[in-house]
C-alpha cells in the first residue's frame, strides 16, 4: 500500500461498524467512544482515526447523540474545525442511518462555527463488487450485479428500503424532506470525460447543506473526487462524507493494498495453541461461511441457542457455554455462534432490542473466555465485531495492520487493551463479504501462524 500526495485536512472517520478500514493499513481506530482517542491521534495535520461508534446497532436518537458527542469532544479537546473532515462510514448496501448521522455531524460544527457545504454519498465497495452506475447502487451476487433494493440487504428489519436510485433512495429514506430533484450527481462521465475540472464544478455549486451522489466502478472514479474535495477543502470549502469503506482509501491518501498471510502474522508466546471463531451475523453469507468451516471439522463447535438467551434460562445457558469454550480451546480451535434461526418482529425497535441481547451474551461469553489466553479472535459480523473487541476483548485503541485480501477482511493489532489480550490478533470479518471458503481459509491462515510460531 503506498501514500499519494499529501493533504492539509485531518480525517475524523466514525464508523458505524468496525469494517470500514478494511481497505486502508497503519491508521488507528478507536473501540472506545473517548475523544480523548482521537484528539491525540490527530494532533498532526495530514492524520486519519476511525472511531467505531457501533451505531448502526442504536436507534437514531442514541446514534446522533453519538455522533454529536464525538463530534464536539475532538473539536473542544483542541483540533482545530477548519480542515476537519468529518467521515460517516457505512454499509456498502444502503443500511444504516444515512441521512441522521451526517446531518448531526454538520449540525454539531455548526455549534462550533464550520458551516457545512454539502454531504457527499459515495456507497461504492469495489473489493466486493458494489458499485454505482447512472445513480443506481448495484451489489454483487452470485457473480451477477443486481440492483441494490431486490437484495436480501433491502430486506433489513431496522433499515428496509425500496430504491436502488441514489437520489431516490434519498428522497425516501428522508421521508420527503429531500427532493430526488434537488440531489445532485456525479456521474462516470463527468469524472471520466469532464475530469478533475467538471467534478470541481459540481462540488463548487453544492451549497446549503446539499447532498451529492457520487457514481463510481473502480478506484480511479473515487480519486478523481476525492482529489477535488481536497482541493476545495484547501480554499475554505466543508464537506461531510457518507461512504462505504473503498472511498476512505483516496479520502486518506493511500492506494494499493496491504495483504497478510501467515508469514506476517505474530502469535505471541504465552497463549494457547488454539483460537476462537465468534459468528453473530444472520446474513445468507455468513450461514454459508459457517457451514464451510463446520464442513472441514477442524473446529469444535458451541452454539448459542438465541431463544434461550431471551428468557429465564440465559445466566445457566451463558454459563454452560463459557465453560465449554474454555475446555474446548485447550484441545482445539473453536467457533462460537448463534443459532440461525432469526428471532425478529415487525417492531424495528424491537428488533434492535432482541439484537442487543444476543449480542450482549456473545460479549459475555467472550469476556469470560478471554484470560484463557487463546492464540488468536476472528470476529464475523460487523456489529459482533465491535462489541467483541471493544467489550469482550476490552481493546481501547488499535492499528490495521491490512488484509487477508485486497480490501476485505482486516488485522488488527491492540495497541490499548487488557494484559491478557495485547498482542492477540484479532481478525474483523465483515458479515457479507467474501466466498463460501472465505472464513475457513482466515481460520487456515491463523493455524498455520500457529503452527510456525
Amino acid at each position: 500500500m503506498t501514500v499519494t500526495a499529501s493533504s492539509p485536512r485531518r480525517l475524523l472517520i466514525l464508523d458505524d461498524d468496525p469494517t470500514g478500514s478494511q481497505c486502508v493499513a497503519g491508521i488507528d481506530v478507536a473501540f472506545d467512544e473517548d475523544p480523548a482517542i482521537p484528539v491525540q491521534v490527530l494532533a498532526e495535520p495530514e492524520s486519519a482515526c476511525f472511531v467505531l461508534t457501533n451505531t448502526r446497532a442504536l436507534d437514531e436518537a442514541a446514534a446522533t447523540a453519538m455522533n454529536r458527542r464525538i463530534v464536539g469532544g475532538v473539536l473542544d479537546g483542541g483540533i482545530p474545525a477548519s480542515g476537519l473532515h468529518v467521515v460517516s462510514r457505512s454499509d456498502s448496501t444502503l443500511r444504516g442511518h444515512v441521512i441522521a448521522e451526517p446531518v448531526a455531524i454538520a449540525d454539531e460544527l455548526v455549534a462550533h462555527g464550520v458551516q457545512v457545504d454539502a454531504f457527499v454519498l459515495c456507497p461504492a465497495m469495489i473489493e466486493a463488487g458494489r458499485f454505482t452506475e447512472g445513480d443506481i447502487h448495484y451489489a454483487t451476487v452470485d457473480g451477477q450485479a443486481v440492483e441494490v433494493a431486490r437484495t436480501d440487504f433491502a430486506q433489513d428489519a431496522t433499515f428496509g428500503f425500496t430504491h436502488s436510485n441514489l437520489r431516490e433512495f434519498l428522497a425516501e429514506r428522508s421521508g420527503g424532506a429531500i427532493d430526488a430533484a434537488d440531489v445532485l450527481s456525479i456521474s462516470l462521465e463527468d469524472i471520466r470525460s469532464g475530469g478533475p475540472a467538471r467534478v470541481r464544478e459540481i462540488l463548487a455549486g453544492a451549497r446549503d447543506r446539499a447532498w451529492v451522489v457520487v457514481n463510481a466502478t473502480e478506484y480511479s472514479d473515487m480519486e478523481v473526487v476525492a482529489a477535488a474535495m481536497a482541493e476545495l477543502e484547501a480554499e475554505g470549502r466543508t464537506y461531510v462524507t457518507r461512504c462505504a469503506p473503498s472511498f476512505v482509501r483516496p479520502l486518506t491518501g493511500q492506494s494499493g493494498a496491504r495483504v497478510v498471510d501467515a508469514e506476517a502474522i505474530t502469535i505471541p508466546a504465552g497463549r494457547l495453541d488454539h483460537g476462537l471463531v465468534v459468528v453473530g451475523s444472520h446474513v445468507g453469507l455468513t450461514t454459508t461461511q459457517l457451514r464451510a468451516v463446520q464442513e472441514r471439522g477442524t473446529l469444535t463447535e458451541v452454539k448459542i441457542d438465541v431463544p434461550a438467551v431471551l428468557d429465564e434460562r440465559r445466566e445457566q445457558h451463558l454459563t454452560e457455554l463459557a465453560d465449554r469454550v474454555r475446555e474446548s480451546l485447550t484441545r482445539s480451535d473453536c467457533v462460537l455462534y448463534t443459532s440461525r434461526d432469526l428471532v425478529r418482529t415487525d417492531d424495528p425497535a424491537a428488533s434492535l432490542a432482541i439484537a442487543r441481547s444476543v449480542s450482549d451474551a456473545v460479549v459475555e461469553i467472550v469476556q469470560r473466555v478471554r484470560t484463557a489466553r487463546p492464540a488468536w479472535v476472528v470476529a464475523k459480523g460487523g456489529i459482533t465485531s465491535h462489541e467483541v473487541a471493544a467489550h469482550g476483548l476490552g481493546i481501547r485503541r488499535a492499528r490495521v495492520e491490512g488484509q487477508f485480501w485486497a480490501g476485505q477482511v482486516s488485522l488488527f493489532a491492540a495497541e490499548e487493551a487488557p494484559e491478557e489480550v495485547l498482542g492477540m490478533p484479532y481478525v474483523v470479518f465483515p458479515g457479507n463479504v467474501g466466498g463460501a471458503q472465505a472464513l475457513a481459509d482466515v481460520v487456515d491462515t491463523l493455524t498455520a501462524a500457529v503452527a510456525a510460531r
